[in-house]
């Protein structure tokens, strides 16, 4: 047996965690079963985020082959082993610890019996339905903050994004001045100077920035804010028209545009080659992501499958004159055609849109996700994003004993669509929650966690790094300017001169 115990940071201080507590009741459960200890992994995360997906104790199964090749083979099959997860900050109390893990070992032993609802077949992470939860929360924002009477900023952590500060605008104004004028200069500076921001918030970070732009233009008298074409770009349109309205006395310098931060050149690509700054804030911890694991000298791809306890889905089901087993196909009906069209397609069951935005935010708040792990032929066969294979992620898996990290799909595609779009002399800066190095994901847990109705992921910035180096840019993360403890850091890639 192997105990693997994460956030180091919580076991010095004044309140230390109480590990062995946690783990007695768990070993205690373990010693009245017939599994064979010696194929057993324990590993111990403080999952911080007070909403999530996980059980406070949960198995996951680490297959010895693929189920397809499970299915195919005759005979008898290599042995399964296990792990199982304990969240220590909902571990403290042996009672109900101990009932969690009968509850775990019980489903292991019989899945049918577990007492889930079944939402979805098991899937890699990045296709889980957690992620169309996620774009719903985007497309139909407005139905969700009625319903809550907060905007979806004031649900961040303090109540903002680290990111929406203003001290740091005016450094990146006078850098931008700087290249400017060393173009105009040597006469190549473009009559139109291109900046874009994506993932715009409620549009106040713009607002600064522009302010900012216009005051230090006017001072200096260098006429760039009459050529300046500052372009916002989000997937929802409803925080671009709310960004839109906060920017509006620099309209005429404001375009916005809806788009797929995952495919920025799809609505960008007339850009390429002429952005001078491209600004990004908490879009990449946003994106949908895979998990890979290298455990035993072996990969694995992190597979889930989101269910709802059975408790829950058979009150959510009588609140809303359904049956338990129709919940699954509720669901995807909401997935699939959104709160308003499900109104008017159940007008029954849902006499107005706010019905059907209570059962989602009903069913949200009870979600959770089984895992477990496949193993993977090579990393050669899995692909992380276009034309990038896990070959890419050799290096960092290998080099830290058994692991468990984000392949960071989406911000992946993002980021390698981006960096055409850069001028020469051109700049990305990115704020977000970045893991600096593979141990972290030895030392915390990383995701995934709600806020409010979206899911946030740290993202695998040395992964973002080996990517941008390949291509020629210069790519570091560094602490968040101003704040230093923060927990957002800074990406900024630029082509390597």
């Amino acid at each position: 047996m192997r105990i693997d115990v994460r956030p180091v940071a919580r076991l010095r201080g004044p309140s230390p965690v109480d590990v062995p507590a946690a783990l007695a009741p768990l070993l205690d459960a373990l010693g009245d079963t017939s599994t064979d200890l010696a194929q057993v992994r324990i590993v111990c995360d403080w999952i911080q985020y007070r909403s999530n997906f996980a059980e406070p104790v949960s198995c996951r199964p680490v297959l010895a082959e693929h189920p397809a090749a499970r299915r195919q083979a005759v005979g008898q099959h290599p042995e399964d082993t296990l792990e199982i997860a304990l969240d220590l900050r909902r571990c403290g109390e042996a009672e109900l610890t101990a009932g969690a893990v009968k509850e775990a070992l019980g489903s292991y032993a019989d899945p049918a019996a577990a007492g889930r609802t079944m939402l979805e077949p098991w899937t890699p992470a990045s296709g889980s339905c957690i992620w169309r939860f996620n774009a719903l929360y985007w497309q139909a924002l407005s139905g969700w903050e009625q319903a809550t009477g907060r905007e979806y900023e004031q649900a961040l952590p303090g109540g903002q994004s680290d990111a929406r500060q203003a001290d740091p605008v005016r450094e990146l104004i006078s850098e931008l001045f700087r290249v400017w004028d060393e173009l105009d200069a040597r006469h190549a500076l473009p009559e139109e100077l291109y900046v874009v921001e994506l993932g715009v918030g409620n549009g106040n970070q713009a607002l600064t920035w522009l302010d900012e732009f216009a005051e230090l233009d006017r001072v200096q008298g260098r006429d760039y804010y009459r050529r300046l074409h500052y372009l916002m770009g989000d997937y929802s349109a409803h925080v671009l028209d709310r960004a839109r309205q906060a920017v509006a006395r620099h309209g005429d310098r404001v375009n916005t545009l809806v788009l797929d931060a995952t495919r920025p050149g799809l609505t960008l690509g007339f850009l390429r080659g002429k952005a001078f700054c491209v600004y990004i804030s908490n879009v990449y911890d946003n994106l949908p992501t895979d998990e890979l694991a290298f455990l035993a000298g072996r990969p694995y791809l992190v597979e889930v499958r989101g269910y709802l306890r059975d408790e829950d889905a058979a009150w959510i089901a009588r609140s809303y004159q359904a049956e338990p087993g129709d919940l699954p196909g509720v669901i995807e009906r909401l997935l699939r055609l959104g709160p308003d069209l499900l109104a008017e397609a159940a007008p029954g069951r849902f006499p107005e849109p706010a019905g059907a935005v209570s059962l989602w935010r009903d069913v949200w708040g009870a979600l959770r996700l089984a895992e477990r792990y496949t193993p993977l032929e090579g990393l050669d066969a899995y692909q992380v994003s276009p034309g990038v294979t896990g070959e890419i992620l050799r290096p960092l898996l290998e080099s830290s004993g058994d692991i468990r990290m984000h392949v960071s799909n989406g911000a992946l595609a993002s980021f390698a669509g981006t960096l055409p779009l850069l001028h020469p002399f051109g700049r990305l800066l990115c704020h977000d929650l970045f893991v600096t190095g593979p141990g972290q994901y030895q030392a915390g847990f990383r995701g995934p966690g709600k806020y409010d109705g979206s899911v946030v992921n740290w993202v695998n910035g040395p992964l973002l790094q080996l990517v941008g180096n390949r291509r020629g840019f210069d790519v570091r993360i560094e602490p968040f300017s101003g704040r230093p403890s923060a927990t957002v850091k800074t990406l900024t890639a630029q082509v390597r001169g």
